[in-house]
């Protein structure tokens, strides 16, 4: 048997059960991974609340869209689409359903091998905040030169922004609490505390303004602030305040409505984003893990307590 985190009904942290299953073999052109940590993400806030849609028949829900572990069978016709996924590698997939459980089966195209450097907890986190994060500094431009402004950049994506960024040659300001502000800059970025002054304090750091805003909190203040910096507002993106930033003009990305979605750019990120971690030139923060049996506290941690990193569940 094996145990799998479901939600019976849409809700808070609270509806959230660990109940077991069976698990079938494999079909063709998938692979069976035992789950050594799996990705917490706002997502899976948003989805068992019922922020995606409350459709009774898809209920029970399982959470959990991205996993790192140890592949332990596979399905017929693996090594084309897999490219070369064995038994005994480790591995992480993304998108896969149910993967706040002991064992889950992914489709081969979306496994990839772990890179070396991560934990399986960081792993397990590399790439659904990773294509959000490549998403921002794509649509926004992001080059040589640049200076950026990431709202959030001790966050799950804006850690990942703050770096893929740097990459990109920008010059990187990150808003951020005192209690993560190293963090912050031990990823690239200067920290700059949000709140009352934002305005002031960035152009204390940078007079001209800034050249491309990546807001990944979606506050109030991360859009008046952006539009304040900025010269040119389609430089502005975000993944949270669709509504107020496409009136803007600036760019809304994700699963909200307007959004781009960028499903295709997403997926084709992926492999970069393994070959830059693999290659010790991507971190991923954790700030702590949790049992599986604990999937609803790793929620309200996600919630209350803004952890600076990403959340892991470890079966």
């Amino acid at each position: 048997m094996s145990r799998q985190v479901v939600a019976p009904r849409y809700g808070g942290p609270e509806v959230l059960e660990l109940r077991d299953r069976e698990i079938a073999p494999p079909g063709t052109g998938r692979v069976l991974i035992r789950v050594l940590a799996a990705g917490v993400n706002p997502a899976d806030t948003k989805r068992i609340a019922g922020r995606f849609g409350d459709d009774p028949s898809k209920l029970p829900l399982r959470p959990g869209s991205e996993v790192a572990g140890i592949v332990t069978a596979v399905g017929e016709d693996v090594a084309p689409a897999g490219r070369g996924i064995e038994v005994g590698q480790e591995v992480v997939a993304y998108p896969v359903v149910g993967g706040w459980a002991d064992e889950v089966v992914a489709k081969a195209e979306h496994v990839f091998p772990k890179p070396g450097p991560l934990s399986f907890p960081a792993a397990a986190n590399l790439l659904l905040a990773g294509t959000a994060a490549a998403h921002l500094v794509d649509v926004t431009g992001v080059g040589t030169g640049d200076v950026v402004l990431v709202h959030g950049a001790s966050g799950g994506v804006g850690t990942l922004a703050v770096q893929l960024a740097r990459l990109a040659g920008a010059r990187v300001l990150g808003t951020t609490s005192d209690r993560n502000a190293d963090l912050v800059r031990r990823l690239g970025a200067e920290p700059v505390r949000y709140g009352d002054g934002l305005v002031d304090r960035v152009r204390a750091l940078a007079p001209g303004g800034v050249d491309a805003a990546l807001d990944c909190v979606g506050t109030d203040e991360a859009v008046r602030a952006s539009l304040a910096l900025l010269a040119d507002p389609g430089r502005l993106a975000t993944i949270v305040a669709f509504e107020a930033v496409l009136a803007a003009g600036g760019k809304a990305l994700g699963a909200g409505p307007g959004a781009d979605p960028g499903t295709a750019f997403r997926n084709a990120a992926r492999a970069g984003l393994i070959a830059l971690a693999d290659e010790g030139r991507l971190e991923v923060p954790v700030a702590a893990t949790r049992p599986l049996a604990e999937a609803s506290e790793a929620l309200r941690v996600l919630a209350r307590d803004h952890p600076g990193g990403k959340l892991a569940l470890v079966p």
